[in-house]
């Protein structure tokens, strides 16, 4: 069992704390469901929640409208390595606990990610304190609440190189055909950080713009063309790979923030967005 590393810092560290948080944010978000009913992978922040958890609630709202949600049987979390522990694509065998409760691994699903290719490993060190996953699951644990069989796959991605992210979108399509596995991908990443919120919505509106036309290979010359800080770029190139190989047309932009809308100060920010691939 991955213990919870975060809880209490990032997001409240007691289940009635953290239920009426997400509940309240999930009952604001404005998403329409027509828009989104057949989104095929997410993008959420992973900032505390405090400052990013209202915008995550899009995407969660977004995924709990999805025409097809009650056939998911295994989300595909996948986030950016903060502490440069571990293998550079590291898929975690082991469950996770959060004050919600226990999510289950899709054992079968990553031991087949491992198996398909030899540049995904079985590696717990990088999951140990990482962040970016983590706090999504008390969202996905409230949406997916009725649900007792949903499972998940954990993957975090020290390596976020075009030619990493091409391998493990097509592992992820490999293996969900080969086990006839029904999956949702789920991002996780923040964008712009520590510039001033004009210079982050800039900066960032250059990247969503390519997002939204699906074009991956613009997104990725952006992020160093432009110096963008989005942390979690190979994760959100996988979504959109993903998502693209299944059928996507499009990406949606269903919240755009930054941290100074939390703390007032918008000289240096973090920025936060919400996108669904449909």
């Amino acid at each position: 069992m991955r213990k919870e590393a975060v809880s209490g810092s990032f997001y409240p560290g007691s289940r009635a704390e953290i239920s009426a948080f997400i509940r309240s944010t999930l009952n604001s978000a404005e998403v329409k469901e027509k828009p989104v009913e057949g989104s095929y992978s997410y993008v959420a922040p992973h900032a505390g929640y405090e400052y990013s958890g209202t915008t995550a609630a899009y995407t969660y709202k977004a995924m709990s409208l999805n025409k097809d949600f009650d056939k998911i049987e295994t989300v595909v979390i996948i986030g950016p390595n903060h502490t440069g522990y571990g293998k550079a694509l590291s898929v975690s065998f082991e469950d996770w606990h959060t004050p919600l409760g226990a999510a289950t691994n899709d054992l079968e699903f990553s031991k087949a990610l491992v198996a398909e290719s030899n540049a995904l490993n079985a590696d717990e060190e990088a999951h140990l304190y990482e962040h970016s996953i983590e706090v999504q699951l008390p969202f996905l644990q409230t949406i997916f609440d009725k649900r007792r069989n949903i499972k998940y796959a954990f993957i975090c991605m020290g390596n976020q190189s075009l030619e990493a992210s091409t391998l493990l979108a097509g592992s992820l399509l490999s293996v969900e055909k080969k086990l006839g596995r029904r999956i949702t991908v789920l991002a996780s990443s923040d964008f712009n950080h520590y510039e001033s919120a004009d210079v982050a919505k800039s900066k960032d509106n250059r990247l969503i713009e390519a997002l939204l036309k699906l074009d991956y290979k613009r997104f990725n010359e952006l992020i160093y063309a432009i110096n963008d800080s989005a942390c979690g770029f190979g994760p959100i190139t996988v979504a959109l790979l993903y998502a693209k190989s299944k059928g996507s047309s499009k990406g949606l932009l269903l919240k755009y923030s930054n941290s100074g809308e939390a703390t007032g100060d918008f000289s240096s920010v973090v920025a936060y967005a919400s996108l669904a691939f449909v």
